[in-house]
């Protein structure tokens, strides 16, 4: 076996990223920079107001001194004259701040008589003025390629005035889970010794969230020849594969077997990790291959490692983005390993991360409420409360 860093290298060092379409900004969303974007024009392109108010040359400016009021200025419609000394203009928030003019006195403080208007004391110290290029320049690079376009994210493509941008393609995931005991959602009460077969949703959501199109998700029972030609269609139709279950090497585990009739090379067999040691990638027919664990939260846990870590890499985003460990303290004992590394399943509680108490690979009411995994290195003892450890989003 090998670590789960190890893994992971081997992951990011093989994978090539899918090339690049061209979408609309609006379609954008969700999906992975596979170019940078630069800005066209400057922000702001002129310099504007930061508050509404008047905008006046602070040099003949007093408290209680008339000005005459010679235009107004609002955003897409400035003042196209030049202010005077003695002249204000009525200015509203992000107008240009017209020629003449440096300063804008916050209309809280002003006294308006028809066409003067004055200031009472105390209108300083700010002025109100954001200056041109002062978020950004044109030509500015605001966004490297990798970025995934979330919705803060796409505020800055659009604000850079791009109405196309280069994205990595949307890998394309089937998802086969292996079983004769699965039953579909609402039919497993039908059939003695059946389980409803839950495993592929959660693959399949995880990988939508992750940028992926889902392209088909099925279930196969524990038949060699039926398999193959599973994995066969499936290998046509996607650029990753996700079997889960038969991961063992029992006489019904095909998880491996059914992709051997396609050329599988395997990149790794088994990662030293608690849950989900069996977990494997592979290749065949130049696809991707990723066998999960059949237990519920094995498969879940080693997916948020390596199938977000997959699919991350498909798209040219940095593993790093998708795997972010954070040191977090321990809101209560966190009991010792034994000698493999272990992800344990945990909740953020206002005092810090608490470890569920069914740390069982089969439990699903416990996945459900985890929303962090810890980090524990192999032979680890209990840590205490307040303790930092290492801990990624779930």
């Amino acid at each position: 076996m090998i670590g789960i860093d190890e893994a992971l290298a081997l992951l990011d060092g093989s994978v090539t990223p899918l090339p690049g379409e061209d979408v609309p900004l609006a379609e954008a969303a969700g999906r992975v920079l596979s170019e940078p974007v630069f800005a066209r024009l400057s922000a702001p392109r002129t310099a504007v107001a930061a508050m509404d108010g008047y905008a006046v040359c602070d040099g003949s400016t007093r408290a209680d001194i008339q000005l005459a009021v010679v235009g107004e200025s609002r955003a897409g419609a400035g003042f196209f004259g030049t202010v005077q000394p003695g002249e204000a203009v009525r200015i509203f928030t992000g107008a240009s701040i017209p020629k003449g003019a440096d300063r804008v006195v916050m209309q809280e403080y002003a006294v308006r008589d028809g066409n003067k208007v004055r200031f009472v004391a105390g209108y300083g110290p700010g002025w109100h003025v954001r200056d041109a290029g002062s978020d950004f320049s044109a030509g500015n690079l605001l966004l490297g390629a990798g970025a995934r376009l979330g919705p803060r994210v796409i505020v800055a493509a659009a604000a850079a005035d791009q109405a196309i941008l280069q994205v990595a393609t949307r890998p394309k995931v089937a998802i086969i889970g292996t079983g004769d005991e699965l039953a579909s959602p609402g039919e497993a009460h039908l059939r003695a010794d059946a389980i409803p077969e839950s495993v592929t949703y959660g693959i399949s959501a995880m990988a939508e969230q992750a940028g992926a199109n889902v392209v088909a998700r099925m279930t196969g029972g524990d038949n060699l020849p039926t398999l193959e030609q599973l994995a066969g269609e499936m290998l046509g139709q996607a650029d990753v594969v996700v079997v889960t279950g038969g991961a063992s090497v029992g006489e019904r585990d095909f998880a491996k077997p059914m992709f051997v009739a396609h050329g599988l090379e395997l990149l790794f067999t088994k990662v030293s990790v608690k849950p989900g040691k069996p977990v494997w990638l592979g290749r065949a027919k130049g696809k991707w291959v990723l066998g999960l664990p059949g237990n519920p939260t094995s498969a879940m846990v080693t997916a948020r490692l390596f199938l977000h870590a997959l699919l991350a890499a498909l798209q040219g985003q940095p593993i790093s983005e998708v795997l972010r460990w954070r040191m977090l303290p321990l809101a209560c004992q966190l009991p010792g390993t034994d000698g493999r590394e272990t992800l344990i399943r945990a909740r953020w509680d206002t005092d810090g991360l608490r470890p569920l108490e069914n740390q069982d690979s089969c439990a699903q009411v416990a996945l459900a409420q985890a929303d962090w995994l810890i980090r524990s290195g192999p032979g680890i003892p209990a840590l205490e409360a307040g303790q930092m450890v290492q801990a990624l989003d779930f």
